[in-house]
Order: C-alpha cells, then structure tokens, then sequence
C-alpha cells in the first residue's frame, strides 16, 4: 500500500501478486491488485484479479463497481451487467454503480430497464445521471423529452448539463426520423448486367489459400469525365503466381455514360503481370487524375495516372517495390494532415506456394481450404508520402511492427474528434486491431479497449470486410464487419471516444446476419430514406461448404435495410455465387447508389438500383486545396428538416476494394438542405446554407483555415 500511495506501481503490482498468491481467496488484495493494474498499464490485466474479488466478496468495496465499469469499456456487457448488478446492494457508491448497470442496460438496446435505473441512480444522488439518461432519450427519437431533462438539470446546477442542453437545442430537430412513410418503406431494387472478363483464382484441385480470397473493386473516375469507371483486380496461374495467359489480367473499363463499359484496359496499361489480390485508389500527388494501388500475394504495383487515359508503373521507384508477402488490401488516407495521401498496406498470412499447407479431406477424395491458424501472421505497413512520388516505411517508428496480424481489409474514421484518421484492420480469426493515432507519427493498438477486438461473445472470428461511418445519424461513426455463416456479422456503434458498443443482437444483425458470408460490404443510403444501409457480398470461403456444414457454398449478396432507431432487417437478393469484392458509387448519374461485385470464375456482376420510391439526395465531391486534393478524410455533416447526418470522405470501404470518394447523402422527403458543414484535415471548415435537393455539387476547399 505503501508503493501504490507513492506511485510506485512496479513495486506494488510485485507485492500485491505475492499476497494473492500467499491468500488467493481474500478479496481484498486481489481487488487491490486490479486496481493497481489498472492505473499502471490499463484495463486488459485488471479485470481478472477484479473478477475473483469481485466472485470472492461482491461487498469488497469497489470491486464490482471497478470490474463492472472495465468490462462495460470492453464491450463486455453480459459481465459489466452481472458486477454492476452485485455493486449495486453495496450502500457506499451505489448512485454511481446503478448508473454503470442504466448505460450497460442502454447499450444492450434495454433502453425502459435503463431508464429506470437511470432515475434510481438520481434519486441515489447521482445527478449526472441524467446527462446519460438525456442522451439514452436523443437516441430513441424523444427530443422534447430530453431538452426537458436536460433544462431541468441544468437550472439545479447539474456540471455539463447547460453545455449539453446547449448542443441538443442546436440540433433540433435533432433525432432522425424517417422523413416520409413511402420512403421509409421503399423496397430496395437493382438491374444486373455484368461485365465482359471473368475473375480467375487459377484454381488446380491443390486448395492453395489465394484461391478463396481475390477479386478486389475499384470504382472511381479515372478519365476524369466526371463518370465513376470501374477496375478489377484478377488472379494469375499456380505455380507461378504469374498472368501467364492473359486472360487473367486485371481490367479497366470506362463508363459510356449509358449504362454499359468499355474495356480500356490495353491502352490503359495496368493488366498487371502477379497474382493481383485488392485495389486501392487515392489522387497521392494531388495532381488531380486518381492513382491506383494494387496489392498482390507476393509484390504489389503503384500505377500512376498521366491524366491521359494511360498509367505508368513507378512501383521500384517510388519505394513500394520489393517482395511484401501476401498483401490482401491498402488503404489511403493523410494521417499526419499534411496535405498528401499516405498509404497503409494489410498483410494476411505467411503463405509461400512452395511450402503450402496440406489438410485432411473431409471425404474421400475431396479436400479443403486449410484453417487460417496453419499459417503465422504478419504486420500491417504504412508508407509516408514524402513527395515527388517518393514513399518511405515507418512501420516500426509508428508503431505498427508491434502489433502483427491476419488482416483483411482496412478502414479510416475518427474515433475521438481531434481530426486524425484512425485505422482499423479486420483480422481473420484473430482479434481485430485498432490503431489508435496519436498524432505524433505514432499509433497505439486500442482495439480491445475500444470495445471492437471481438464479436458479441467475446470470440475471434472470420473477419473479413469493414466500413466505418455513422449509421444511426447521432455524428459518431460506426463499425461494420463481415464474417462467416453463424459466426454473426458484428455492429459496433461509436458511444464515445475511442469507445464502441457491440450492438450487433439489439440491432437485429445477429438474427439476420447468421446464414450469411460477408466480404465486400458498405454503409450506403440505398433508398435514400435518410438512412445508411448495409450492402454485404456473399459467398463462403470454401467450394466444398456442404460437406461439413449445414450450408452452403454459394451464397447471395444481402442488403440490410436501415429501419431507424439502430435496427436493419436482411433482404436477400436473387442469385448465389462466391461473390468477393464490391464497390460503389453512381453509374448513371440518377441519384441513387449502384454497386459492382466481383465473383470467382465468373463475370463481374453490376447491381443497377432501380428503386423506384427511392427520397430525394445530393452527392458532393470535395476538392482539397490546402488539403489532399481528394478531400479523403474531410468530415460533413448536413441538416434538412428531418433531422442531420454525417458522413467522412473515404476510398477504403469494404473488401481489398476501393469506392467512389464522392459522398452520398439520402434526404428522404426533404427537397432542400439546410446547411453543410465541412471539415477538412487541413482545419479549415466550410459552411454552405439552403442547397437545393437532387443534384451533384463540387465543392472546393478555401484558402483561410
């Protein structure tokens, strides 16, 4: 006690271990030793010794309290219930324990339980309570309530109500609501046509692990036309992992503006000559013609867009070159805010053709794809922009070699509001990962903190697509990510800084998500309701799924429809495949989203969307001046009548794909805008007042911050 009074945590953790190991059973000292974990290092190691205490003797003061509020930062919500649950029979403190048991209840969607522990909690004289019940109300959609809370709060003096009763009121009429019942119940509807090429994995009978995993998208205005074109990343043959035929060469086609694409790959030059894995598209000499990025199973290429529908391979000498191992997807994004586009790379696993892994057959003569745990990780890059089309790795400087991986794919967000990007990685059967940027060039791996390492059972599982934007329209962003049939697609909803709640069985995703694969995947406004929805590509990992499964191995891609207040339900659409990548953005220039999805040994399937009551909408293209000239990063938030919604500019969505990075917004019945507010990574904000509906509308970044 003495070395924890002194802040001398080294020495106090050394003496607290030696007496729980001497008395594991006096709660005491196994509390204390949580305590003093949590203070020194951060909340992973405290929880255990917590936990015992806590089992030990729930009236050891704070204890429960303690491991209910770490467990709550972890997501953790079944445990954070149970100890805030035991806390609350404690006297001392019980105010504060029964308003940790109303915000575990409110993230488990048990918004009545909540409120009433909420007031219990007041009542206890936890008055700051009501700044957490007010908010729990803002979600629900009751607006006047909550002001009238907060009012309330704020004439007794409440600390932080005047300040959030003063943010609410701007936001009236805050909560979104759908803005008309036709909208709100417009089916959403798509015309297919496909593509003239075939994605081919090379597949030989050998179940080499690439085979499962190509077929990355890129929809983006290459030409600069103004018309979003389209590229796919294909295979090559086995052994060689070379486009010996050229069949498999990646393609590039360019939108006719009447519904149908040309393949311009041959005059473009970027058919490639590896086995090609994912896509990623950024403007990173702010030049303003679009670059492509391709990542491949053992090097990856950097095409550079001269600006007159050709592009030239400077991968040795821009720094990008050499053998990487296997790369499944980049992104890119400025996460230094200096004005030019950084490239983070994801790497899977240690996978070489010459030594591949070999598995049983699960029947005779029929093998399988091998189990991602046969193969060992690897870390994740990121490459600076130094100009002048040089790139260097700071990796290790930035943290990242620390923290090694099976990543997926990639998406940018700002978790905390200091306008710097975060990266989050999906991992497949590992725990996802969460960098956290510092913005001192470094970032620190937060994902289990963060609440966003596991799915709702605490468990790792095939993670595989992601996207990270703010689908219930309260402006903190969302995560999205896809995995296999039963292991349920998880939902984490941003609920404060760095802070997510696994929300994936209240939103309704665990029971509409479980007979699916997922891999591309993208929070879209598909209706234009006011709501983003959540488009899946699916397909399961293995050819043979039926042979040790009750499911099968093609599967469709799903659509799961935002029906407000945090709730989706999955329409299915017609046709099974192993569909992999998927891109989006507007074809046909009609104002509502279409999408592009890749599918092994077959054509590339278009998704034209044809939904017929779909609301009004505007799209806006940012142009950074100050910034990079693709505006990736910049932060929008836009007010109608109906209510508000945000959105950030990004090409990294989905699956080892890339998107259009102009933003979409669904505007339901509301046929103007009241005000747009910008936010760029260079600092400067925009305001733009009383825009009309249904239009597309460039904007530039101004010169003042």
């Amino acid at each position: 006690m003495e070395a924890y009074r002194a802040r001398n945590y080294a020495a106090a953790i050394r003496e607290f271990e030696m007496a729980v190991k001497e008395q594991p059973a006096n709660a005491h000292y196994q509390k204390m030793l949580g305590q003093v974990y949590q203070e020194q290092s951060g909340s992973w190691k405290a929880i255990d010794p917590l936990r015992r205490a806590c089992t030990l003797d729930p009236r050891e003061p704070e204890a429960c309290f303690m491991l209910g509020k770490i467990a709550f930062r972890r997501a953790l919500f079944p445990e954070a219930l149970a100890a805030y649950q035991k806390a609350i029979e404690i006297p001392d403190g019980r105010g504060a324990s029964l308003a940790g048991l109303a915000r575990t209840l409110d993230a488990l969607g048990r918004t009545k339980e909540a409120e009433q522990r909420f007031r219990q909690a007041v009542d206890a004289g936890e008055t700051v309570a009501q700044i957490d019940l007010a908010r729990s109300m803002l979600r629900q959609g009751r607006v006047q309530d909550s002001i009238a809370l907060l009012t309330k709060a704020a004439a007794a003096g409440v600390p932080g109500a005047r300040t959030e009763l003063a943010r609410e009121q701007r936001m009236v009429p805050a909560t979104p609501a759908h803005p008309a019942a036709d909208v709100a119940s417009a089916a959403i509807r798509f015309r297919e046509s496909t593509l003239d090429m075939i994605v081919r994995n090379g597949a030989t009978g050998d179940k080499h692990l690439p085979e499962t995993m190509l077929g990355g998208v890129a929809v983006f205005d290459y030409d600069g036309d103004g018309w979003p074109d389209i590229f796919i990343a294909n295979g090559a043959t086995f052994p060689t992992l070379r486009k010996t035929d050229p069949s498999y060469g990646n393609r590039l086609f360019r939108n006719n503006h009447n519904g149908t694409f040309t393949d311009v790959t041959a005059r473009a030059g970027v058919a490639g000559e590896g086995y090609s894995m994912g896509v990623a598209v950024g403007d990173f000499d702010n030049d303003g013609h679009e670059d492509l990025f391709v990542t491949g199973v053992k090097s990856n290429t950097l095409y550079r867009n001269r600006g007159d529908g050709t592009f030239e391979d400077i991968t040795t000498a821009s720094g990008l070159g050499g053998e990487l191992g296997f790369t499944a997807a980049a992104g890119w994004f400025d996460y230094d805010n200096d004005g030019r586009l950084d490239l983070f790379v994801v790497r899977y696993v240690n996978w070489d053709p010459a030594r591949d892994a070999t598995c049983s057959a699960v029947a005779p003569g029929v093998r399988q794809y091998c189990h991602p745990l046969s193969y060992g990780p690897m870390t994740n890059l990121l490459y600076h922009n130094e100009g002048g089309g040089h790139f260097r790795n700071v990796s290790k400087e930035a943290g990242l070699e620390a923290h090694p991986g099976k990543g997926m794919s990639v998406a940018f967000g700002d978790s905390d509001g200091d306008g710097r990007l975060e990266a989050f990685v999906t991992n497949d059967n590992l725990p996802n990962s969460f960098f956290h940027n510092d913005g001192n060039g470094r970032f620190r791996e937060i994902a289990l903190e963060a609440g966003v390492a596991y799915n709702d059972d605490g468990a790792v599982i095939s993670s595989m697509g992601t996207d990270f934007r703010d689908y219930d329209n309260d402006g903190r962003e969302d995560l999205f990510v896809t995995a296999l049939p039963d292991e349920l697609f998880s939902l984490y909803r941003g609920i404060g800084p760095n802070l997510f709640a696994n929300t994936t069985s209240p939103s309704g995703m665990a029971r509409e998500s479980r007979p699916y694969s997922g891999w591309g995947t993208g929070f879209y406004d598909l209706n234009n309701d006011g709501y983003k929805d959540i488009f899946v590509a699916g397909g399961h990992v293995l050819d043979n799924a039926e042979f040790n499964s009750g499911r099968k191995s093609r599967l469709p891609n799903v659509v799961f429809v935002n029906h407000g207040g945090g709730t989706f339900k999955a329409e299915a659409l017609p046709g099974d495949g192993f569909y992999r990548g998927s891109g989006f953005g507007d074809f046909n220039h009609d104002g509502k989203i279409d999408v592009v999805v890749s599918r092994l040994n077959e054509r590339p399937l278009i998704l034209t969307n044809t939904t017929a009551t779909a609301g009004h909408w505007i799209q806006l293209r940012l142009v950074g001046t100050r910034s990079n000239r693709d505006g990736i990063g910049a932060r929008v938030h836009i007010v109608t009548s109906s209510g508000e919604q945000w959105n950030r500019v990004t090409t990294a969505v989905g699956y080892a794909s890339s998107s259009d990075p102009i933003l979409h917004f669904g505007l339901g019945g509301d046929a103007e805008v009241r005000t747009i507010e910008i936010e760029w990574p260079s600092g400067t904000k925009q305001k733009l007042a009383g825009v009309a509906a249904d239009r597309f509308l460039t904007i530039r970044e101004t010169a003042a911050p």
